[in-house]
């Protein structure tokens, strides 16, 4: 592999803003590591979730971005656990421990399907107040792996990592896309044996949301028109699943828009968030928002709507 091109942003990120780790089960393996940017005041921040290839670092630009603007956000990096509710449960107790009641999600593929069945999960005592799903599917089965997802564990990393790049795109990409995956794939090599086939394992074990415990949750669902690992069916299901959502369509972005068209995801953020300002959910600090920025984003909305009619 090629030396991978590193944006000064990210170098500047790193400098900046410190890793945290932390460990809220029994089982002191289980470490949870994340970025916590921006006002400490705010109680209902922005977490990212990250895909099966990615850590807590592949949201930079958006922490940059946000955070600068004046949101909360956190972008975390999963334990190792190997079934859903697991997962739920774990999160659940970080929430606690950073003493969070309820929290915007942006999911990322894999965990834009966690965020959906941590919302579920929750659905008796609500912790996810709204829901951004990117490139994020609701259906495991669409990769038509179930059968193998009790055997990741067995596999060595070298293959699981090949498992992983066979679903980034190849062929001709502009810069910004080569870059992008580039980046990912580093991210990919960093990550251990037991990280990835738990990983994979929450990607394909049998599971489904259901949409009728999270039906009164605001959601976005953001994706892209050019390839990515997610076919037109998986895509068309979420659009059912969830027919009141909001639509932030990315006409290229591939499987990693985060990353290499994160201006267009970061103002389809701002869109998101919105419609919290001046509510207890709000993600931002309040002496951050004025009326003009309001009505600026108001006409960036607008615009981006009409562009895609176009």
């Amino acid at each position: 592999m090629g030396e991978i091109k590193v944006s000064p942003d990210y170098n500047w990120f790193r400098s900046t803003v410190p890793l945290k780790k932390i460990i809220v089960d029994d089982d002191d393996s289980k470490v949870w590591s994340l970025y916590d940017a921006g006002p400490r005041s705010i109680r209902c921040p922005l977490i990212f979730l990250p895909p099966v290839s990615g850590t807590a670092d592949v949201f930079f630009q958006q922490i940059l971005a946000l955070t600068g603007w004046g949101y909360r956000v956190i972008a975390l990096q999963y334990p190792v656990y190997w079934d859903h509710l697991e997962f739920c449960d774990g999160f659940r107790k970080l929430l606690d421990h950073l003493q969070l009641d309820k929290v915007h999600l942006f999911g990322a593929s894999l965990g834009g399907f966690l965020a959906q069945k941590f919302a579920e999960y929750t659905h008796k005592s609500p912790r996810v107040q709204s829901l951004i799903l990117c490139n994020a599917f609701s259906d495991t089965s669409i990769f038509n792996q179930t059968w193998t997802a009790n055997s990741f564990w067995l596999m060595p990393a070298f293959m699981l990592k090949k498992i992983v790049l066979g679903n980034f795109a190849s062929g001709p990409l502009d810069p910004e896309m080569a870059d992008g995956i580039d980046f990912m794939v580093d991210r990919l090599e960093s990550l251990g044996q037991s990280e990835l086939a738990s990983r994979l394992t929450l990607n394909c074990q049998n599971s489904y949301v259901e949409p009728h415990k999270i039906r009164d949750i605001p959601v976005t669902i953001m994706d892209v028109f050019d390839q990515s690992a997610l076919s037109t069916e998986a895509k068309e299901e979420m659009y059912k699943l969830y027919p009141n959502a909001r639509r932030a369509h990315l006409k290229t972005g591939g499987n990693f828009p985060y990353l290499c068209r994160s201006a267009e995801v970061n103002l389809y953020i701002q869109i998101h968030l919105l419609q919290f300002h001046g509510t207890r959910y709000a993600a931002i600090d309040p002496s951050m928002v004025s009326a003009e920025e309001l009505e600026v984003q108001k006409i960036s909305l607008h615009t981006s709507n009409e562009q895609e009619g176009q």
